[in-house]
């Protein structure tokens, strides 16, 4: 299945709620509880929209994908660990639903989110992601993100990741 993505309307706020609250459940039901088991609100995908691009994929009009890309950087991210560059850009969140997973499709959304980014324009994206088994560590290091930095957060190791663009 090809996909692309798509500016997020405000409209679809409670399907990319329902994404992420999927997917949380999916991973608890999968590893336990654990920092992925809490999922977004209507309320928190609009305030994402606010403060940066939130894109969706969508099949037969149903969000099956989100991300949020945005230039503000979160608060988890320490800057130390980067590459220096003019524009970064923080992917903040992405999701895939459950039955979708291992298909192809977060993949292509990586591949969407570096077109987006470089007809922004920016020089790197970065991110954090949990490095634990119900994390997405291994998951960007194979899209092409390289590891700058780890720390931890609650006792789950967290790591640091870009992908420069220029």
């Amino acid at each position: 299945m090809r996909i692309r993505l798509e500016p997020a309307t405000p409209a679809e706020a409670p399907a990319i709620a329902a994404l992420g609250a999927e997917v949380a459940a999916h991973l608890t039901a999968t590893h336990g509880r654990g920092h992925w088991s809490s999922s977004g609100t209507e309320r928190g995908v609009l305030y994402q929209m606010r403060i940066s691009n939130v894109f969706v994929a969508k099949r037969r009009g149903r969000v099956i994908a989100s991300l949020a890309l945005g230039t503000r950087k979160p608060w988890a991210i320490d800057r130390k660990y980067f590459s220096p560059c003019k524009r970064p850009l923080y992917l903040t969140g992405m999701a895939v639903a459950s039955a979708l997973q291992r298909q192809g499709i977060g993949r292509q959304c990586m591949v969407e989110a570096v077109r987006i980014a470089r007809e922004w324009p920016g020089d790197a994206i970065r991110l954090d992601a949990y490095d634990a088994a119900a994390g997405a560590g291994k998951f960007y290091r194979r899209c092409g993100f390289q590891e700058v930095g780890r720390a931890s957060y609650r006792n789950t190791p967290l790591v640091y990741l870009e992908m420069m663009l220029v």
